[in-house]
């Protein structure tokens, strides 16, 4: 069908209607105004500086398609829950170029959030008020490992119908676009029964992605979880997640590196690793991180016959295990314990300032802790770059980062 693009100029300003079919409603582009986003990206779009958009629901953008989100723009999501959870869905074969930059991020938050583009701070939410709409998934071709041994799966929350919620394929170097400098906020809307949406998810993605200073605060699901891929991933931030900070599955090949955790009462892991699901298998490195623990929170738990490397990581923060076991650095199951005898499982430079009455073998299971050392508070020689955050996370603007 024959495509319509609409310019109207009035009382002295440009009005853009986004590209639509003969059929459909075009939606209005106001300047400086909050611009509703009720129908998926199905042509080239840009959401320009000094805007506004708010997500009316779940929003794909369709294969073939790019989303281009300029410096600065904020986006926000509707409320809702169930199949009415709110979310921007890059699909297989779409690409989302979101290049904000240190002095102009690119936020995505809720609707009650009464930020608006120049700000880095909420005005009104707290930094631990969370699932008030979805989040971000990227979607792409690149491996996966299911049980199945399929080279493609549904992502969760997307209902099966959707074909566009399919992820994973042959091609390692597959690009969905850019991220850069954006932070997304009080994100993981339940979409099911003990199912919530992650802040950053990744399906699939190939490492023709760039991936770079990613802020997740207040996610009710995970801040940042990669469902196989090969992407990497450069400066990364998650503040109170409200399940793990930063969650791997299906073997996801690729590499977090300068990455910073800051706990929240509701995170249950920073780091929950996990191996293949099927016959494929591939393994992933994290390295140059600082992880801040809180009262129930756990350092790491290592699990489902991972493989790959762990390095230059420090933690502080954490209780003493205990009976509770919170705190605890785990390799659980038959096969990730083997990985870690036969160095397929690797640890190496983990600092840790210790809650009193922790000891490194207490805090570390299964001989990790002969790759651990144990640290006086402010005196770890590892750790992330707290440089790359700052001025442009909400999480540097609020003082978070004092401690590392």
């Amino acid at each position: 069908m024959k495509k319509i693009l609409s310019l109207i100029v009035a009382f002295g300003a440009v009005f853009y209607l986004s590209s639509c079919t003969d059929n459909d409603e075009p939606e209005i582009i106001i300047p400086g105004e909050e611009n509703v986003i009720s129908g998926d990206i199905t042509s080239n779009t840009t959401w320009t500086t000094g805007n506004t958009y708010i997500l009316a629901g779940r929003i794909f953008v369709n294969e073939g398609v790019t989303l281009t989100i300029e410096p600065g723009v904020v986006v926000k999501g509707e409320a809702g829950t169930g199949t009415n959870a709110t979310a921007l869905v890059v699909a297989r074969g779409g690409k989302l170029m979101a290049e904000g930059t240190a002095s102009a991020p690119i936020i995505f938050t809720s609707v009650a959030d009464e930020i608006k583009p120049g700000m880095i701070a909420s005005p009104n939410l707290e930094a631990d008020i969370n699932g008030l709409w979805g989040g971000v998934l990227v979607l792409g071709k690149a491996p996966i490992s299911v049980s199945s041994n399929a080279s493609d799966f549904q992502i969760e929350g997307i209902p099966p119908s959707d074909t566009r919620g399919l992820y994973g394929g042959n091609d390692p170097a597959d690009n969905s676009g850019v991220i850069r400098y954006i932070s997304i906020r009080h994100g993981g809307a339940n979409i099911g029964e003990g199912n919530e949406i992650n802040g950053l998810t990744l399906g699939g993605v190939g490492s023709g992605t760039v991936i770079e200073n990613v802020e997740v605060v207040a996610n009710q699901d995970d801040g940042i979880e990669w469902f196989g891929g090969t992407v990497n991933v450069k400066n990364a931030v998650v503040w109170n997640a409200g399940d793990d900070a930063l969650d791997t599955d299906q073997s996801w090949s690729g590499t977090m590196d300068n990455f910073i955790v800051i706990s929240g009462e509701e995170t249950d892991h920073a780091l929950e690793i996990d191996g293949p699901e099927g016959e494929y298998s591939a393994g992933h490195t994290l390295r140059n991180g600082s992880i801040k623990g809180a009262s129930t929170a756990e350092l790491a738990d290592f699990r489902d016959g991972i493989i790959g490397n762990f390095e230059n990581i420090y933690f502080f923060g954490f209780p003493d295990p205990g009976a509770d076991g919170f705190g605890d650095f785990s390799i659980s199951g038959e096969e990730s314990v083997a990985n870690f005898a036969n160095g397929s499982l690797v640890f190496k430079n983990l600092e840790i300032t210790l809650a009193e009455g922790a000891t490194l073998q207490t805090v570390f299971k299964e001989g990790a802790h002969v790759h651990a050392t144990a640290v006086a508070a402010g005196a770890n020689t590892v750790g992330a770059e707290t440089a790359a955050f700052a001025d442009w996370s909400w999480t540097a603007v609020a003082g978070e980062l004092a401690d590392f």
